[in-house]
């Protein structure tokens, strides 16, 4: 089996940002993420509703790439969505020491 070294692109944007998220990683080379549904929990950001605390509401995107795309992808998505743009995007990455079952298909072809 072919070792393919990986590394998995953690992406906080506001919520509504995941698509421009995606958009660039795909420009990018990657070929597909998973986007989860969260809250953010600052304090400063909280807002009182008859006394309820409401956080903002945020998307968490994973992206797993090969190693050789993390630093391409991330910085595409940093531009797009990062701190400093509506979608005030946070971009980390993690070292995937083991994975089963992955296929790197590019964008837009089919599994053959």
């Amino acid at each position: 089996m072919e070792e393919i070294k990986c590394s998995l692109i953690v992406v906080v944007v506001n919520k509504g940002f995941s698509e421009p998220v995606m958009d660039a990683a795909r420009e990018n080379g990657a070929t597909g993420g998973t986007i989860l549904t969260g809250r953010g929990t600052g304090g400063e950001k909280a807002k009182q509703f008859f006394k309820i605390s409401i956080q903002e509401e945020k998307e968490v995107v994973l992206i797993l790439v090969k190693e050789e795309k993390r630093a391409e992808i991330m910085r595409a998505i940093s531009k797009g969505v990062g701190l400093d743009t509506p979608g005030q995007g946070i971009v980390f990455s993690l070292p995937v020491e083991e994975s089963l079952g992955l296929t790197f298909v590019p964008f837009g072809e089919e599994l053959k």
